[in-house]
């Protein structure tokens, strides 16, 4: 770990943090313009698509996964929940993200940092794999039986001809950064509020800390439900979920946590790996974290924050 720690006074104060917010919303946006620049590079390959999925279909009836069609089968009860599901698909997955993100910069900003690099890594190799390996989603197989649910009862995200769409590559199936995303977003916020102290201790406001600490397990439920959407609207196959929490996986395993300590009396946030940059918070709450950290807001002269060499 390259790391030192330096007085935080004036020269840290919002002048610098500035600096970091604009670096910051250049990094995720030049991101995703690389990530769905790429995606589109394999559109033209409708019949190894194909090829891809009947391979897919044959590895799930290998590993006795339940069929697409259960879930689909669900959903189709009624025409409102079909209509939310399809809602859900189009409408939460990157907005829910980019919320989760600007609140762990302003509240958790070493957890900011370790998720940040962690779906990098994930969207990343996921982009590797939709170029290497293009996979037509079970909608569009006719042996499946399943119906497209966002054209028939709307709303939808893409075209009904593939080889329109110029936004996005529906061929782009495996892995789902869907679920990827969503569990990340879960566990992101599941490690943010963990619990520092004894799990007996009042929390904020007076509620129980064990209460609280049990709540925030709820956060599991969007992955849930997003795995349920994913699969019942016939965008994704189980598999594609599977890799995807696969790589997620892998990705907590190469990218460190980060660690709160204690200093001089002062909650000072690390991140153990190479040269780390964070924003120490204002505090800590009862959760262990730095509540209502703003990375490089002005602080008291006897308080010191580690500063990363760089990202």
């Amino acid at each position: 770990m390259t790391a030192h720690t330096t007085p935080a006074g004036p020269a840290a104060g919002p002048r610098a943090a500035r600096r970091r917010l604009i670096r910051e919303l250049l990094l995720v946006a030049g991101f995703f313009t690389v990530y769905k620049a790429g995606r589109l590079l394999s559109t033209d390959r409708t019949g190894e698509a194909f090829r891809n999925a009947d391979r897919i279909r044959d590895a799930e009836r290998f590993l006795h996964l339940p069929g697409e069609g259960a879930v689909q089968r669900l959903l189709l009860h009624g025409d409102a929940l079909v209509t939310t599901a399809n809602t859900y698909y189009a409408a939460v997955h990157f907005p829910a993200t980019a919320l989760f993100l600007i609140w762990l910069y302003v509240r958790r900003p070493a957890h900011y940092l370790w998720t940040r690099r962690v779906l990098a890594v994930l969207t990343g190799v996921a982009l590797v794999l939709h170029l290497a390996y293009p996979l037509a989603p079970p909608r569009m197989i006719p042996a499946t039986g399943l119906i497209d649910t966002g054209q028939v009862y709307g709303p939808t995200v893409y075209r009904a001809a593939p080889d329109a769409d110029t936004l996005a590559n529906q061929f782009a199936a495996m892995p789902s950064l869907h679920f990827g995303w969503a569990l990340m977003l879960a566990i992101g916020v599941i490690a943010a509020t963990r619990r520092g102290g004894k799990a007996g201790k009042a929390g904020v406001g007076g509620v129980g800390g064990g209460k609280r600490s049990r709540l925030r397990m709820l956060w599991l439920l969007h992955p849930l439900v997003t795995l349920v959407v994913i699969v019942g609207t016939a965008n994704h196959y189980w598999l594609d979920a599977i890799v995807a929490a696969a790589l997620l996986g892998i990705a907590l395993l190469v990218v460190p946590r980060p660690r709160a300590t204690e200093r001089n009396g002062a909650a000072t946030a690390t991140v153990t790996g190479p040269r780390t940059e964070i924003g120490a918070g204002a505090g800590t709450d009862a959760d262990g974290g730095d509540e209502g950290a703003v990375p490089g807001l002005p602080r008291r002269k006897d308080t010191t924050e580690t500063v990363g060499a760089g990202k």
